[in-house]
């Protein structure tokens, strides 16, 4: 007897039990073993080439970052099947106490990298992106129909700080909500703070929203906040654009003078994609703010969190409290100047003519040519950017500008010579750019695109454009690629060079 019970007892849970479970999962449950590749080449086909853009291009869209590889193994986790309605401790669902221990975790970081009293601050990490964040916190600070003034679009606002046009209300922001923008100074490009400070007189908003998709320069806050206070108003900073370098101290504090602060969490913070709303929880105006700003979060603007993305969160954030994060922020900022200050070098207008951000926003309009075929002919050699407002255009749906970041690029590792390389390449896109419009004969980007792609005799541009794109893809491939072992990288099927 002594020795049957001194014998070791196999647990069911050892590998040859597991072994007799898996030999006998039913069909219908193997595929949930097999690896993407496997599964859905198709899938794992777009993955590939979308990887091999990235690798052999160059990323200047503002609102773009490269994350991390912890970062995408965190978002890419398990924790994508847990349901978890509710806040850390209350919760609508069982089994969440991992979750609640990674959600307190996420929230505790993003205090701590944005340097934040968890007794004077407090965050909502749950928000599935920046426009919903945004819309969450209007929904916590004001009531429908109540009137709210923000950047205009043309002049480097966003959709969701109240944007409409003459014919159409174009966002929940101004469907639901009365909203008046205020302006850029014609003669600076800078905020008009004295013009903002005379309408608020008579617009008497109940919130002012501050921040930009597409304004290079800084903000006074203590300003805007003496207005604000002049009406009793909330004063809220969206600094989606700018938040990476606002934690690492480079950029003004909102946090100083703003009742709320929102922001993504994959532009310059270089995380995954999604967004975060920071709240007082002491002053005037924190009266049951963390309460109104959870609930409107959830159940009022959207359902359960996805869990894996702040997994993600929480792993940026890390990222954001270490001290080589100041040295990366100085390096997207001096990168930036160095590109503006290279495009102006050559004759070209940037608004406010140079940046102190992460962007620079390019005038095209003195060219004559518009930010839609820039852009259409950037992407055929590689180089990805978007079209923009510029300030004084009569329509944000007709841009005459293109808006250019460098945080993508400085995640590559790239410095200020290669800046200077970069700016030489859109020089070069401007210079092939006005040739092809010569050469289509017509205004329709349709016609533009043709001469691009189709050499004809007598016709240069189309050959200006290959060999561009081959100079700006050989250029790209000097780089690493975060998260991807690119020493093992092979051209996937469905993209076709010349070698």
């Amino acid at each position: 007897m002594f020795r049957l019970l001194a014998r070791p007892l196999r647990s069911p849970t050892f590998v040859p039990a597991f072994r007799r479970t898996m030999a006998a999962t039913p069909d219908y449950n193997k595929v949930l073993y097999a690896p993407l590749a496997e599964i859905d080449p198709e899938v794992q086909n777009i993955i590939d080439k979308e990887t091999w853009r990235q690798f052999s291009g160059l990323e200047l869209i503002a609102s773009e970052n490269l994350t991390s590889r912890a970062t995408m193994e965190a978002n890419g986790s398990i924790l994508t099947n847990k349901y978890s309605e509710g806040l850390p401790n209350a919760r609508y669902y069982g089994g969440n106490e991992y979750v609640d221990e990674l959600e307190v975790l996420c929230q505790k970081r993003a205090l701590q990298a944005f340097h934040l009293d968890a007794a004077q601050w407090g965050v909502n990490v749950q928000p599935y992106s920046g426009s919903t964040a945004n819309f969450a916190a209007l929904t916590a600070l004001i009531q429908p129909q109540d009137r709210l003034m923000g950047l205009g679009l043309p002049d480097g606002g966003h959709l969701t700080h109240g944007y409409y046009t003459a014919k159409k209300k174009m966002t929940a922001s101004s469907i639901y909500f009365q909203s008046l923008p205020y302006g850029l100074d014609p003669e600076t490009q800078l905020i008009d703070y004295k013009g903002l400070r005379q309408l608020a007189k008579i617009y008497k908003p109940r919130l002012i929203i501050c921040g930009a998709s597409a304004y290079p320069r800084d903000w006074d806050y203590k300003t805007l906040r003496e207005i604000a206070d002049e009406h009793g108003a909330y004063l809220m900073a969206d600094i989606a654009h700018t938040s990476g370098l606002v934690a690492a101290g480079e950029l003004a504090d909102p946090f100083q003078y703003c009742d709320v602060v929102t922001t993504t969490t994959h532009k310059t913070l270089r995380g995954p994609r999604a967004g975060l709303i920071f709240f007082r929880k002491s002053g005037d105006k924190a009266q049951d703010l963390e309460k109104r700003v959870n609930d409107a979060v959830f159940p009022a603007c959207q359902g359960g969190p996805h869990n894996n993305t702040i997994a993600g969160i929480a792993t940026a954030l890390l990222q954001a409290c270490q001290p080589t994060w100041k040295a990366y922020a100085k390096q997207v900022i001096a990168n930036a100047a160095t590109l503006g200050q290279e495009l102006v070098a050559r004759g070209y207008k940037l608004q406010t003519s140079g940046t102190d951000n992460h962007l620079v926003l390019w005038d095209l309009r003195p060219l004559g040519l518009t930010g839609s075929k820039l852009e259409k002919l950037c992407d055929l050699v590689g180089i990805t950017i978007n079209k923009n407002a510029v300030s004084g255009d009569a329509s944000a749906q007709v841009p005459g500008g293109i808006r250019l970041g460098t945080a993508a690029l400085t995640s590559r590792d790239m410095r200020e010579e290669d800046m200077k390389v970069v700016a030489d390449f859109l020089h070069r896109a401007v210079e092939t750019a006005l040739v092809l419009q010569k050469e289509a004969g017509s205004k329709l980007l349709k016609d533009f695109v043709r001469v691009a792609t189709t050499p004809e005799e007598g016709k240069v541009g189309a050959q200006q454009v290959h060999e561009l794109k081959k100079e700006v893809r050989a250029f790209a491939r000097r780089w690493p690629l975060p998260g991807v072992d690119v020493s093992k990288l092979t051209r996937p099927a469905g993209i076709e060079e010349d070698d």
